[in-house]
């Protein structure tokens, strides 16, 4: 599958296991599928939470820092991509 460079994560919160991930191409909706790659790191999975500003929203655009519910641990610096 394709994958497009959309971001990267800026940190995660283990408490509530949310990566914050900052948009710098294309845009994120809910229900899209996203890929975090690092050194140590390699997931995949839909998005099923998109919040900015703890305000739940259905589309993230460049620019915007938002957060999304990653239950596993996802480091800073990971790219994020979105699979189409």
């Amino acid at each position: 599958m394709a994958e497009i460079l959309i971001g990267t994560v800026v940190d995660y919160f283990t408490h509530v296991q949310v990566a914050a991930i900052e948009i710098t191409a294309d845009e994120l909706r809910l229900g899209d599928t996203i890929h975090i790659l690092g050194h140590t790191t390699d997931l995949t999975f839909p998005v099923t939470s998109l919040q900015l500003e703890h305000h739940s929203i259905e589309r993230a655009v460049p620019g915007q820092v938002v957060g999304v519910k990653c239950e596993e641990r996802a480091r800073k610096h990971d790219k994020v991509y979105k699979v189409v």
